[in-house]
């Protein structure tokens, strides 16, 4: 248990700090009302969270160590569902109905869909 705790306490840190980074080159001034970096890592994030549950099916190499290390903790840090939420609630106190719409049946839609195409590609 222990070493579970350790595991994904770095991978969160290591998972954080690639979205800060992420978001900063991806849109490093608010130029729009629309979230495209906490949108794009929840996206990637996503993605690799089905990625690395297919791997961890296919193959013996992904231990369950480092399922934890990499699911709960690196994608668990480097995805930013609050940041999604509080976004969505600026959006609306600011009747930006529009992009809240939009940012919000778009995330829905490819953070449920990057998963699965995460899998198919692993399998």
């Amino acid at each position: 248990m222990t070493l579970n705790i350790f595991l994904v306490g770095i991978g969160g840190m290591l998972g954080s700090i690639l979205r800060f980074l992420a978001g900063h080159f991806i849109n490093p001034v608010p130029a729009s009302a629309f979230p495209y970096g906490t949108f794009t890592v929840n996206v990637v994030g996503s993605f690799l969270i089905g990625m690395v549950f297919g791997l961890s099916q296919r193959y013996e190499w992904m231990t369950p160590e480092l399922r934890v290390f990499l699911a709960v903790g690196f994608c668990g840090g480097f995805t930013t569902f609050s940041a999604f939420a509080y976004e969505n609630i600026v959006m609306l106190q600011e009747k930006d109905y529009l992009s809240f719409a939009v940012y919000s049946v778009l995330s829905f839609i490819a953070c449920l869909a990057a998963p699965f195409v995460g899998l198919i590609i692993t399998k």
